[in-house]
């Protein structure tokens, strides 16, 4: 079907066969011939468009740097929380969250200099508590921080979103990873520290 190579005449084919399907409203054909993984690609590259690098600067300030330098505004316990999250794309389970406890005070000590160690300990202790409710709090508040600089579709590449991995182990055994991460391309995060 596609006798050239030529790109030009390749994307012209394309945009036609797409272009066919959707007037015979089979966009259901459309997604099975493009598949899930392509289009999850194609989303990503059309929100990086729309999608400001995230600058954390040496005093620990976060900025939009294509939005007008806008800074976020949030705690410090927010940072450290946002900064666990941006170091692990892999994404984390909030029931996992001791196996992160000296990271994340780590970052939380760095972003509140003016804050008692004693009681940035204790707030870390409760978030990595899997019975506390302190972790999704935090997220809740980053969020909303982010909904109110930007609309939902370029926020949640912003947040700390849920990302669910099925696992199959033998032919019974079905278990799901709970996965909390944060879908900003790392490209577009640039770090001064």
């Amino acid at each position: 079907m596609l006798e050239n190579n030529n790109i030009d005449n390749i994307v012209g084919e394309l945009s036609g066969l797409v272009n066919k399907l959707r007037a015979m409203g089979r966009n259901d054909l459309l997604l099975n011939a493009i598949g899930v993984p392509v289009l999850e690609e194609l989303r990503l590259e059309a929100a990086k468009r729309k999608l400001s690098r995230l600058k954390i600067t040496k005093d620990y300030s976060f900025v939009l740097v294509d939005y007008g330098n806008r800074e976020i505004d949030l705690q410090p316990v927010h940072k450290a929380v946002y900064m666990l999250f941006l170091a692990h794309p892999e994404g984390i389970e909030f029931k996992r969250l001791a196996e992160y406890r000296d990271e994340l005070l780590r970052y939380y000590l760095a972003t509140a200099k003016d804050i008692d160690k004693q009681k940035i300990e204790e707030s870390v202790d409760r978030l990595v508590n899997p019975l506390d409710n302190a972790i999704n709090e935090k997220c809740s508040r980053i969020k909303s921080v982010f909904l109110g600089m930007m609309d939902e579709y370029t926020a949640s590449y912003y947040i700390v979103s849920n990302h669910t991995r099925r696992h199959v182990a033998g032919s019974s055994k079905i278990w799901f990873e709970r996965l909390k991460v944060i879908t900003l391309p790392r490209q577009l995060v640039v770090s001064e520290f």
